[in-house]
């Protein structure tokens, strides 16, 4: 077995989901899942097919997002994972319910817009996502400061009131 460090490629602002699940119906699922939970919602998704003629499947509503998941789908190349790259405007808050409640849906890995490394296990069968390196470590404990900080900020985008 060798184990791979896979990153993420994509535009600094743009968020995604990156997911296994067990079924081809998958792509449609949540493609379906999505537009029925934000109208109007601007994606792409790519799923590794893990058995049969083991393609990677695709959809969306977003030209440039469909492209980043094939992409990124095609470099992980592990079996039944998906992801899924939300146009920017568009985050992960917002569908992660949503997706997860999609029957096929086994795990989800992250969502994220960090710069993000995906450890993949290959083994002579296939590929496997191990876990995600999701961002930086932390560089210390937050502090009064720190702590209205993040109250302002999540007040001033509007996540609380």
């Amino acid at each position: 077995m060798e184990i791979k460090v896979v990153r993420i490629e994509k535009p600094e602002p743009i968020n995604f989901i990156l997911g296994q699940s067990h079924f081809i119906k998958t792509v449609e699922d949540i493609h379906e899942a999505l537009v029925t939970a934000v109208p109007g919602i601007k994606f792409g998704l790519a799923f590794c097919e893990a058995s049969g003629k083991c393609l990677v499947r695709w959809t969306g509503t977003d030209d440039a997002m469909i492209e980043l998941a094939k992409k990124n789908a095609t470099l992980i190349g592990a079996g039944h994972s998906f992801i899924l790259f939300l146009a920017d405007g568009f985050f992960p808050v917002n569908v992660l319910n949503t997706i997860k409640t999609v029957p096929e849906v086994a795990r989800v890995f992250c969502a994220t817009a960090n710069p993000t490394e995906v450890l993949v296990a290959e083994t002579e069968q296939g590929r496997g996502i191990l876990g995600v390196v999701d961002g930086f470590s932390p560089k210390g404990v937050e502090d009064a400061d720190g702590i209205a900080w993040r109250k302002d900020f999540l007040r001033m985008i509007g996540y609380k009131l």
